[in-house]
Parts: C-alpha cells; sequence; structure tokens
C-alpha cells in the first residue's frame, strides 16, 4: 500500500449546524436548534478522530456559526488559534477566496465556519475535482454541519484560486450515522 503524500495546505469548509428561527431574532443572532447542536460535536469527534485538526479556525460572527465552533472545538485534541471572521458572513465564493488569501503560509491547514451559500459554492469552484463519491454527494446538497475537506498543493494561502483544490471527502453527520 502507498501512502498518499501529505498535501501542503488543507482547507476544511464547514457550514454552521442546525440553527433555529426565534421570533423577532436578527438573523445574526439565531442560535443553533436542538438538531444543530448534537450534529457539531459529531462532526467535532469525527475531525479528531481522523486527525482533522486546524492550525487556524476563521469562524463567523454570526451567533449559529460561533455556537457551532465552540462545540467542534471541545472535540478537538489541541487548542486552535481562531478568528472572527466577519468578512465571510453570508458572502460569496469569490470573497471567501480573497479571505483564504490573507492567511499567512505558516498556516497548513485552514478551517473555515461559515455559511450557504458561500460554503458550498467556495468549495465547487476551489475543488471541483475530487474523490468522485465525495464531489457527487457534495454537489447534490451541502447541508448544516457539512464538511469539506480539500487538499492544496500550493506554496501560500495567497494561491489559492478556482480548480486549485482536490476535493479529498465531504462528510455530514447524517452520513457518519
Amino acid at each position: 500500500m502507498t501512502l498518499k503524500p501529505m498535501p501542503k495546505h488543507r482547507l476544511i469548509l464547514l457550514r454552521h449546524a442546525k440553527s433555529a428561527w426565534p421570533d423577532g431574532a436578527a438573523d445574526r443572532e439565531r442560535p443553533l436548534a436542538g438538531r444543530g447542536r448534537k450534529a457539531a460535536p459529531v462532526i467535532g469527534t469525527y475531525m479528531a478522530r481522523e486527525k482533522l485538526i486546524p492550525d487556524l479556525a476563521l469562524v463567523s460572527p454570526a451567533r449559529r456559526a460561533q455556537e457551532t465552533w465552540k462545540l467542534v472545538r471541545r472535540a478537538l485534541s489541541k487548542k486552535v488559534s481562531e478568528r472572527e471572521a466577519p468578512d465571510i458572513y453570508e458572502v460569496s465564493a469569490d470573497r471567501i477566496l480573497d479571505v483564504i488569501r490573507t492567511v499567512e503560509p505558516g498556516i497548513r491547514t485552514l478551517l473555515i465556519v461559515g455559511h450557504n451559500p458561500g460554503m458550498e459554492n467556495a468549495a465547487s469552484l476551489i475543488a471541483p475535482d475530487g474523490d468522485a463519491d465525495a464531489v457527487g454527494r457534495m454537489r447534490e446538497k451541502f447541508p448544516t454541519a457539512g464538511l469539506a475537506v480539500i487538499d492544496l498543493d500550493l506554496d501560500g494561502w495567497d494561491e489559492i484560486a478556482a480548480g486549485t483544490g482536490y476535493l479529498e471527502r465531504f462528510v455530514t453527520p447524517r452520513s457518519l450515522g
């Protein structure tokens, strides 16, 4: 069995877990629903088990994204640097790429916790190819708490562009049982 070489950089895109729609709450203040509070730790446990530990997490300021990250982070085996990233709240895939390009090259594994359609569109833009099953499932639906793992053979994040990534895997809480 030949081992696949580690990519130079790895991008993990996580859509926030299922949120509630409380009456009168501004979009940015929507909390996780019960289903979301159950799903986020499932994804965190999976990330820990698969050693998908980011060096840096960029998290949308929206309450549902912040709550998702807190529940995921608890399951991880090491402390992860994190930054609130207002520039990924409800933005286009191109804007997400602009944010990624500003990440320092010493960060090998980057996690972004954000929203659709931005997460789905960014994943499809960066990694139109990859594991056939993963690509098919991701194109079908990028549900809440969906996790796309994209490998990149780049020298720095500033080189990220359409088609530069390979979708290594795509998982959802449902696919994990």
